[in-house]
């Protein structure tokens, strides 16, 4: 088996000092890392990136929004539960991960308090398990999507990731400034360093600007546990690539321009519509709403971007596997540790890297 291929290829370590905490504020001052040649690499601040990038370039970002999927309830008997919401399946209908889940059969509700009124509450009913995730399928019980999303509000927690333990961070600190569209249950983080201000001086340089959806699910963080790699089974995730998005990025490509993905999540919706594209039999990049699988590790034939803005991510991650496709492990593992000895600050609320290739035009 090629190396490429290995689980433990792609291990490294971490002083746990570099997990990041907390924001850097404004979020523009965090630091990136610029690899804008295969043997080159730059040590910059992120609110310079309009300088490293060209008139006629598009970056595209994820417009998704973190959803309060933290959610603590009760049984019928008063036992506490605690629900984190993975994926809605169908509308108030959603897998969600349950602890202590093992007594969790089919039929048991859950209640959840809305107010101080003791009689008002918002109850799901477990009406199906998942044996994927071992997680179970909740029905909740309301009558309208806004009614459903205003409970969801009152009464969820924005999870953080499981690596931040000590943090100050506000909820909106884990949420992009252009964060729209509700369905995610953890933050797009390359787009969690972009300012208003950035955006304006971005758009004022002639940088052109897109915005797609991917709603982060179970793929995105889950652990890859098999040691050949290519034998890993990505958890679907939910994506919408507009026709208009489709005719921009068409545009930039015809024009010389090159496609950046802010975040991997982005480079998986948009690789994602050119394979389902292929497996439509369309030559020319179409518009897909629908879910994508699609796993991304040295070997892969890029078919849409040109560079990418990321962050670190955690060893024998799925992440890291992607990005390596895109520079080469070694590569990257060798920027890792450039980036460790800098004492660069790691993982959602890190700091970032711009990964430029040459455009294909």
């Amino acid at each position: 088996m090629s190396s490429e291929h290995l689980l433990s290829s792609y291990d490294y370590y971490l002083p746990q000092e570099l997990i990041a905490q907390n924001p850097v504020i404004p979020r523009d001052n965090s630091r990136l890392l610029v690899i804008n040649s295969p043997e080159n690499h730059i040590h910059s601040v992120f609110r310079d990136l309009p300088q490293w990038l060209l008139p006629g370039d598009l970056l595209v970002f994820n417009n998704t929004r973190v959803i309060p999927a933290r959610l603590y309830g009760a049984k019928s008997t008063g036992a506490p539960v605690e629900i984190l919401l993975l994926e809605e399946k169908e509308p108030f209908c959603w897998l969600a991960l349950v602890k202590p889940g093992k007594r969790f059969k089919i039929g048991s509700e859950i209640y959840f308090r809305l107010d101080d009124d003791e009689d008002n509450f918002l109850v799901a009913t477990v009406v199906d398990r998942d044996e994927e995730t071992g997680g179970r399928l909740l029905k909740f019980q309301v009558d309208s999507l806004d009614l459903f999303w205003q409970k969801i509000e009152e009464i969820g927690q924005i999870p953080f990731p499981p690596y931040v333990t000590e943090s100050d961070a506000k909820p909106s600190q884990y949420q992009t400034i252009y964060a729209q569209k509700p369905g995610a249950v953890a933050a797009p983080t390359a787009g969690l360093h972009f300012t208003e201000e950035l955006l304006e001086n971005l758009q004022q340089k002639g940088i052109n600007q897109a915005y797609i959806t991917l709603h982060v699910g179970l793929g995105t963080f889950r652990p890859v546990d098999i040691d050949n790699i290519k034998e890993h089974k990505m958890h679907q995730e939910w994506i919408e690539v507009p026709e208009i998005i489709v005719e921009k990025i068409k545009e930039t490509k015809a024009n010389g321009g090159r496609v950046i993905a802010v975040g991997t999540t982005v480079v998986r919706a948009l690789e994602g519509t050119a394979k389902a594209t292929e497996m439509a039999g369309k030559q020319e990049l179409m518009e897909f709403r629908g879910k994508t699988d699609i796993f991304i590790y040295p070997g892969y034939s890029w078919c849409v971007i040109d560079g990418l803005i990321t962050n670190f991510h955690l060893p024998k991650s799925s992440l890291l596997m992607l990005v390596s496709a895109l520079i080469g492990r070694e590569r990257l593992l060798e920027l890792y540790q450039i980036a460790i000895e800098e004492k660069y600050r790691f993982y959602s609320f890190g700091d970032g890297m711009l990964i430029l290739l040459e455009s294909k035009n």
